[in-house]
């Protein structure tokens, strides 16, 4: 850090990246959002730098500005294709289409992961390969394609064992997890979870082990253990605050406040959906968003209101539509089943 603090007051360009890159990689594998962005803009005083650029996009990509992240990273690939720095623009086609994937257009997503897919062959990376198998089998797991994300999920997992890769490790058994789960298969859900969890922590990856404790506590709480559910929960709560995760912020208080729903405090559920809310919309998460709506329509529904859940619906519905949600049908279907449910009231 201070050799860098040098070369930025000296003007020396060539130190400043050069260090600048080699701390934010450490600090982005750590989750020190903040600093990587501070470090990679004060690099960037110097001139334009692929690197930096690259950074800062993935700093602000983690703590919820996917536009702002989108405009570095094209900055980035577009540097990296004029240098024909092939492994660096296949990592920076991945990470658009991961943003991409989190604004919930897995279309354009999908598009730039196989850009990146055959560019991370062609230049032997085998971790960067492993992350963009990962990437393309969570597309085809948030569209509800079970067998297409476990295919690619189980070419990722031995290559990061292949190459020592405990992080990417971690990340490929907390997705295979999360199909399980949705599949159902509540215990094979739990077995990867736990077996991804004291690796990120032994990694140092804080957003990692967040999202790896919502994952568990979602289980739990599909489960009927409420207790275990709410205490992984509120271990998650403060680590997305801590590293800055706005988007995990918001899919943990919508998941505290589905806990508290199941348990009849409907206050209490509403109290935390209403804090998610505003981040869902804040960081552009229209899926997650909706998410958040139909719960709070359900607590209305619940309460007698069918007013306001009839309001949060139509937002829900119209939320699905822009994103491509699988669960349109269903949706629009609850929906006219509450305008019918309140004309019989009048």
């Amino acid at each position: 850090m201070e050799v860098h603090r040098l070369a930025v007051a000296g003007q020396q360009p060539v130190i400043a990246r050069d260090v600048g890159d080699r701390v934010c990689w450490v600090w982005l594998s750590t989750s020190r959002f903040a600093a990587v962005e501070a470090m990679a803009t004060l690099t960037l005083t110097l001139g334009p730098d692929a690197g930096s650029f690259y950074d800062r996009g993935s700093a602000r990509a983690s703590t919820g500005r996917p536009r702002a992240a989108l405009e570095d990273y094209q900055q980035a690939l577009t540097m990296y294709r004029q240098a024909s720095d092939r492994g660096n623009e296949a990592a920076t086609l991945s990470n658009i289409g991961l943003v991409y994937d989190n604004l919930g257009d897995r279309q354009r997503a999908l598009d730039h992961y196989h850009q990146a897919l055959p560019i991370r062959r062609e230049v032997g990376d085998r971790a960067g390969e492993a992350t963009t198998l990962n990437n393309i089998g969570r597309v085809y797991h948030r569209l509800g394609n079970h067998r297409q994300a476990l295919d690619h999920y189980h070419q990722a997992l031995p290559i990061p064992r292949e190459v020592g890769d405990r992080a990417g490790e971690a990340t490929t058994l907390t997705n295979i997890g999360g199909v399980y789960d949705n599949l159902g298969d509540r215990q094979r859900a739990l077995d990867h979870y736990h077996q991804a969890l004291p690796i990120r922590r032994e990694v140092g990856d804080r957003a990692g082990e967040a999202t790896t404790l919502n994952n568990i506590g979602s289980v739990y709480h599909r489960l009927g253990n409420h207790r275990q559910a709410l205490d992984h929960y509120h271990q998650a709560l403060p680590i997305t605050r801590e590293v800055g995760d706005r988007a995990g912020e918001a899919t943990t208080l919508t998941n505290i406040g589905g806990v508290y729903d199941n348990l009849g405090e409907r206050q209490k559920a509403l109290d935390h959906y209403h804090q998610a809310l505003p981040i869902r919309r804040e960081v552009s998460d229209r899926a997650g968003e909706a998410t958040t709506r139909y719960n709070i329509a359900m607590v209305h529904r619940a309460d007698g209101d069918l007013d306001q859940a009839i309001r949060e619906l139509e937002l829900v519905v119209a939320l699905d539509r822009q994103v491509g949600h699988p669960d349109l049908e269903d949706d629009t279907a609850f929906l006219e089943q509450l305008r019918q449910e309140r004309a019989k009231r009048r």
